[in-house]
Parts: structure tokens; C-alpha cells; sequence
């Protein structure tokens, strides 16, 4: 293959670290390819409509939220939003629980209304006590205890990383909130919402610019490159090196969809099911609609699985040895002037959408200082 004369930059990726670095440069003056594996843009925030007339998330739920001004003013350039609240619950025993963890989920323990005052009193009496928790079962039994741990924790860590969380650093369960009010939301960032025309339309908002050529269906290879096209890679990076220092171990996931003529058909927009069944999760898609439509919902059942090639990588491993493992790949990279790499995938970091837009955002404007002719 060749590529067109007069490209500036290849983008590899179109979901949200690609596009909005291909939006940002191409505005700027530069001549910018993306090329995409998939058939479809939006990369894994695709969303289309199904059959019952739902928006489902091809990839699972993204729900964005953001504290960043700046990330919420440049995507409102290509889209409105739905405001939506994220809420969730969890199915244990053989009944639903509020969660996260609140004084709600304590007033459902013990059976009876609650003060704030009792639950923190009874956390303290619950906690173990562990100064220094290195691990995300110590971070959790020194938080809650041993009760709520294994109502809500460790059974869902064990499926969704296919690991106990003694085998799990402290970072991880620390993005779980526990509250000792009413509060029940499980984000907290004050802007929470979904595209009004979902994802996918965002997506060809972005990269419609008469200086960006999509290619869909076109994966590509170290070996693609040519000289004269700086490559700014948005994928996973041990496959741009075809594993040649082994493949990075990742968390696959295998959806299970369901319609169903009943709507809502459950409590949340998410449940999670800790200790029952093989999936950690059942999610509808119709909460986060503007105006779905009647008497129909469509679930979705989340199977955590182990990545193998031919599978999509959803979650990278949040481990001390994994990290190490990328970081040779990561050597390999940074000696390449030519090459940027970035992303959720490409720096195998599993951030939320409005981190990696705030990343491209950052990381166009340092490739415009460098390659725009001043």
C-alpha cells in the first residue's frame, strides 16, 4: 500500500482519542488519514438503535461525566447532551440492595431507618483494622468490613479480573464511593450526560472536515508506514508490535442481549450481580434514552471473559507485573520520533472517555506547535 500524497499525520483509531485528535489537527491545517479496523466509527462508544427502537451501546455502557469544562465546551461543538443521573443497584441474597454503599444499603442490612450517626458507628465497629492497605481486599475490609466485602465486593472483583482482590492493588477499589447520607449517586462529577443523537453521531461530527479521510475496515501494521506521515496510534500497544515482547494480559468482555416487553424492566439502569450468575452485570440501555419507546426495553448482560487474540481488549490489568510488561512496549514507542501514542488501549490505562478527550486535546496541541508551519 501507499499512502495519498500530502498527508500530514496517520491517525490509527477513530474512537474518541483518535477523532478528536484528527478533528483538532485537521482544523489546524493538516492533512490527517484515520484509519479504523472496525466498520464503524466511534471506536468502543458506538452506539446504534436496535430492533425494539433502543440506543444500545455496542461496547457496554458509557455514561460520561467530567469535571472539565474545557472537554464539556469542545464536544458540545458536535453535539447536545441528554442529562441522565447514573444509578445502579446490587443483587445479593435474593434481594436488591442500594448501591454504592449509603446509608440506604445500611438501612436494608439492619432493617429498620438509620441515622448517619449509627452507620458510621457501626463501620467502625466493622472495619479491620489495616494502616497501610496495599491491596484492594485490605483497601475494602479496612473501608466497610468483612460483611459489605463480601456482599458487594469480592465476588465481583474474583469475576470481573479473574483474580481475588488479594491479588489487586488498593487503586482499584478506591474509585468506589461509600457514603454515610442519602446520596446514592454513583458519580459525582457535576456534568453527567449522554449525546442527544448518541455516540456514532458524535463520532461523524467530529471527523467530517474536508482535511480527514476515513478509511473503516483497515487495520493496519508497523509495516504500513511510510516516511513524510508522522503516526499517532490510538490501539492496543502490544499489537502494533505484533507481540513481539508477548501479549499484554487484558480483560475481554461477551455481551448478552435480551428484549423484553416490559419497560423498565428493572429497578436501575444497571444491577450488578456479585455473587450469582456468570455476568457482573445487567444494564438497560432505555434509561439513558430522551424518549424511548413504550412497553419495550432491551437488557444486556455483561460476561467478563480472558482476552485472546481475535477478541476486543476492554480492561488492561491493573497490576504491578502488567504494568512492567507494557512499559518495555512503552521504551519501544518513545524511541520513535515519529510515533505518538495515546489512548485508553495505547497506554494501557483504563481511563474514562472524558480523561482521554482531555488527553487528545492536549496532545493535538503539541503536535500542531510541532508540525504546523508557523
Amino acid at each position: 500500500m501507499s499512502w495519498h500524497r500530502g498527508t500530514d499525520v496517520v491517525v490509527v483509531g477513530a474512537g474518541f482519542a483518535g477523532a478528536v485528535v484528527a478533528e483538532r489537527l485537521a482544523t489546524a491545517g493538516l492533512t490527517v488519514r484515520v484509519l479504523e479496523k472496525r466498520d464503524h466509527l466511534a471506536g468502543m462508544a458506538h452506539d446504534a438503535v436496535d430492533a425494539s427502537g433502543i440506543r444500545v451501546q455496542t461496547y457496554g455502557p458509557h455514561y460520561f461525566r467530567t469535571s472539565a469544562q474545557h472537554v464539556v465546551d469542545y464536544l458540545s461543538r458536535f453535539t447536545a447532551w441528554h442529562p441522565v443521573e447514573y444509578r445502579a443497584a446490587a443483587w445479593a441474597e435474593g434481594r436488591l440492595w442500594p448501591f454504592p454503599i449509603s446509608l440506604e444499603t445500611f438501612e436494608a442490612l439492619a432493617g429498620k431507618e438509620a441515622t448517619s450517626h449509627e452507620f458510621e458507628r457501626w463501620l467502625s465497629a466493622e472495619r479491620v483494622p489495616i494502616a497501610s492497605p496495599t491491596t484492594s481486599e485490605e483497601l475494602v475490609l479496612s473501608t466497610v468490613g468483612r460483611r459489605l466485602y463480601e456482599l458487594f465486593y469480592a465476588g465481583y472483583t474474583s469475576k470481573q479480573w479473574a483474580r481475588p482482590a488479594s491479588e489487586l492493588p488498593a487503586s482499584l477499589a478506591g474509585r468506589i464511593p461509600v457514603r454515610t447520607t442519602r446520596d446514592r449517586r454513583y458519580l459525582v462529577e457535576p456534568f453527567q450526560a449522554v449525546p442527544v443523537d448518541g455516540y456514532t453521531r458524535l463520532f461523524e461530527r467530529l471527523l467530517d472536515h474536508p482535511r480527514i479521510t476515513v478509511e473503516l475496515g483497515r487495520a493496519f501494521r508497523l509495516d504500513d508506514r511510510r516516511a513524510g506521515a508522522h503516526l499517532v496510534y490510538t490501539g492496543p500497544l502490544d499489537a502494533l508490535y505484533d507481540y513481539r515482547l508477548g501479549a499484554l494480559p487484558w480483560r475481554s468482555v461477551r455481551w448478552e442481549r435480551e428484549t423484553v416487553y416490559r419497560a423498565p424492566a428493572q429497578a436501575e439502569m444497571q444491577v450488578n450481580y456479585p455473587n450469582d450468575h456468570a455476568y457482573t452485570r445487567v444494564l438497560e440501555p432505555r434509561w439513558l434514552m430522551p424518549s424511548p419507546p413504550a412497553g419495550v426495553s432491551t437488557l444486556v448482560r455483561e460476561y467478563p471473559v480472558d482476552w485472546a487474540p481475535g477478541l476486543e481488549p476492554y480492561y488492561a490489568l491493573p497490576t504491578l507485573e502488567a504494568r512492567a510488561h507494557y512499559a518495555r512496549y512503552r521504551a519501544l514507542a518513545e524511541a520513535d520520533s515519529e510515533l505518538t501514542v495515546l489512548g485508553r488501549l495505547g497506554r494501557y490505562t483504563n481511563y474514562n472517555m472524558d480523561q482521554v478527550t482531555a488527553q487528545a486535546l492536549e496532545v493535538a496541541a503539541a503536535l500542531v506547535a510541532r508540525l504546523c508551519p508557523r
